[in-house]
């Protein structure tokens, strides 16, 4: 199917994928916003927290911000899952920062916050860590980050962490008892999603680097794909893909409103 669409609407890719270099992402109002926050975050050391509901664009705006750092000054460290515990925070932080994990987590705790120093002080690199999901973080863990930034007496820090997740992860830290780490963030940013025109535009741009510039998509098409899936970049994806194949199984030339109800139908039925 996926030769038989590429060959039919005469792509030299296939359009709406992931696997984009962060130069090919399309650029809009909030994933700008977003580079250009997490971006100041890296610069200035600090701790920031940044969410959206799902499909929002948070991971491709971290990698588009991260991927212009000079890996020469910076270094990253992922965690992409969270479900590590408050020791698994530590562990990761120490091994991509090329030592060797000490057992016991009384000793491992330290050695991780002196890896992080000893990396921008002696090796004259900025650890950047990362922390994806991070709206699934328990209580430990939020409050093993703290501690990680209590650096010197609150003087600056040699780290940044990038804190990203959903909206129940503002929410969270919210709480009383995560007060202390909230006083912390120094850099808050909420993905909404695209506007109307922007989703056009969004389209087009994944058609043309797809290697169609002409009207593929009706207006009707645009609207309908804007309205179901809010804006939301990962849902414009999955919506604007079906609408191609129902097009195609139609023998359409474009795709009209006709075929993206079909992608919707096919989308969000359960």
């Amino acid at each position: 199917m996926l030769q038989k669409l590429q060959g039919h609407w005469g792509f030299t890719r296939l359009p709406f994928g992931r696997d984009l270099a962060p130069a090919m992402l399309h650029r809009h109002a909030a994933h700008n916003e977003a580079v250009a926050r997490i971006t100041w975050t890296v610069t200035e050391h600090a701790l920031g927290v940044v969410t959206g509901e799902v499909g929002a664009g948070k991971t491709v705006a971290v990698r588009a911000a991260l991927a212009a750092l000079d890996p020469v000054r910076h270094v990253v460290i992922y965690l992409g899952n969270p479900a590590v515990g408050a020791r698994g925070i530590h562990f990761a932080i120490v091994t991509a920062l090329g030592q060797a994990p000490r057992f016991h987590t009384a000793a491992l705790i330290p050695q991780a916050a002196d890896a992080l120093a000893g990396e921008h002080a002696e090796r004259g690199r900025t650890p950047v860590l990362v922390i994806d999901e991070a709206h699934l973080l328990s209580h430990a863990q939020l409050e093993a980050v703290r501690m990680l930034t209590n650096h010197e007496m609150d003087s600056r820090s040699p780290f940044a962490c990038l804190l990203v997740g959903q909206p129940t992860l503002r929410r969270r830290i919210k709480f009383g008892e995560l007060a202390a780490l909230d006083q912390r963030i120094a850099v808050r940013y909420q993905l909404t999603g695209m506007a109307l025109e922007e989703t056009a535009s969004y389209v087009k741009h994944h058609l043309k680097l797809a290697g169609r510039t002409d009207t593929l998509f009706s207006d009707d098409a645009i609207t309908l794909i804007h309205r179901t899936s809010r804006g939301y970049p990962r849902m414009v994806n999955n919506l604007a893909s079906q609408a191609l194949i129902a097009a195609l199984t139609e023998g359409k030339a474009i795709v009209d409103e006709s075929s993206t109800r079909t992608a919707v139908t096919e989308v969000t039925t359960e």
